[in-house]
């Protein structure tokens, strides 16, 4: 072992695998003693994140965990070895290319190297313990896939939601939701024919949707609201701020698109509301904000099965029916144990009626007619 490596394995061995401060700083200290040792040190991360992946992990899923346990040093140092693992890492999907994409880009301030080498051992720290995930390998493109109009598509679709999202005008806001709701099904119908006459259809996959706090089983049920609606799955994961989200590539960009849609409507008409009820003398008070989104995703999810029953055509029910087996099947293998989610805390009835009302009037349009 070289002095560098061996000054690696000392910090590691005092810090890493020792949940106190001493540990810490101790590590710290003799990172900082060795400037030779900071290639090694850089390495070490690589192979905690590629070890990351095997256990199932995705950027996205890394950086939203970094965010959330440490700070923005750690989250800027943890994507700058996620895209130097990247030149070594075994070719991945499109979501996985959008996610390195999305990376932060800031560079990390300048610090002396006790406190960077500190900001290190608590990155290594968080990323050694890291359980594993129920992995969500991208299947690969069907054989003559056409993947370059469905981006343009796509693209379209996420262009027309932020013009609804932004306007002023509840007019425009539906003409503009209404084209993009198109676009999707249109989409959602010719990949599923697609799969139908295919020899051999593509099967399901999964992705991760971040579900933030506060107020995230309100979230996470709009969600699963928006995901039944565009026959795919949800499942929670409450400790880890996210939900996995399976159903066929068509369905899953609809669910992605659609529940930031309404959740950035709920939030602009929760912020309405909020100054109204203040306007009448009222203080600012979570329990409104946590009844408010709890009320709008429960009208939501009504609003979204009521349209569903309705928006498919004879035709296409034996398409679909097998797809949706084919969805269960997945989620079923991946998640054998699951629960209901149950919202509590909902106490504030201005905030449930308001919630409510807002609800009634967002775009949910996510599919019309199919056939």
């Amino acid at each position: 072992m070289t002095s560098t490596a061996s000054t690696v394995e000392r910090a590691f061995r005092v810090s890493l695998y020792d949940d106190t401060d001493t540990g810490l700083d101790t590590g710290a200290s003799l990172l900082a003693a060795d400037p030779a040792a900071d290639a090694e040190l850089t390495r070490r991360g690589e192979d905690f994140v590629a070890a990351a992946w095997q256990r199932g992990w995705q950027p996205a899923d890394v950086v939203r965990l970094v965010r959330r346990e440490l700070t923005d040093p750690h989250v800027l140092l943890a994507a700058g070895l996620i895209r130097t693992q990247a030149g070594r890492d075994r070719p991945r999907g499109r979501r996985w290319a959008a996610q390195l994409e999305d990376l932060p880009e800031h560079s990390i301030p300048g610090v002396d190297r006790f406190t960077h080498a500190t900001t290190v051992l608590e990155l290594y720290r968080l990323l050694l313990r890291l359980p594993a995930l129920e992995p969500l390998d991208e299947a690969p493109p069907r054989q003559g896939r056409r993947d370059q109009p469905a981006s343009r598509m796509l693209t379209r679709v996420r262009a027309l939601l932020a013009k609804a999202e932004a306007t002023g005008f509840p007019e425009e806001a539906e003409a503009l939701s209404a084209k993009a709701q198109e676009l999707m099904a249109r989409h959602s119908i010719d990949e599923a024919l697609l799969a139908a006459q295919a020899p051999a259809p593509d099967a399901p996959g999964a992705c991760r949707v971040g579900v933030e706090p506060p107020y995230e089983q309100a979230k996470a049920v709009l969600l699963d609201a928006v995901a039944r609606a565009n026959h795919c799955r949800a499942v929670w994961n409450e400790p880890f701020a996210f939900s996995a989200v399976v159903g066929f590539e068509a369905d899953l960009e609809a669910v992605e698109l659609l529940y930031t849609s309404l959740l950035v409507q709920a939030t602009r008409a929760m912020a309405k509301a909020e100054a109204a009820q203040r306007a009448g003398g009222r203080k600012r008070t979570k329990t409104f904000r946590q009844s408010f989104l709890a009320a709008y995703a429960h009208r939501v999810g009504d609003r979204l099965a009521a349209a569903a029953e309705t928006q498919v055509t004879q035709d296409l029910l034996p398409v679909l029916a097998t797809r949706e087996v084919a969805v269960t099947g997945r989620m079923e293998r991946m998640f054998p144990e699951t629960t209901t989610t149950r919202l509590r805390g909902v106490s504030d009835e201005a905030g449930w009626e308001e919630g409510v009302r807002a609800a009634d009037q967002a775009q949910v349009r996510a599919r019309p007619r199919l056939g």
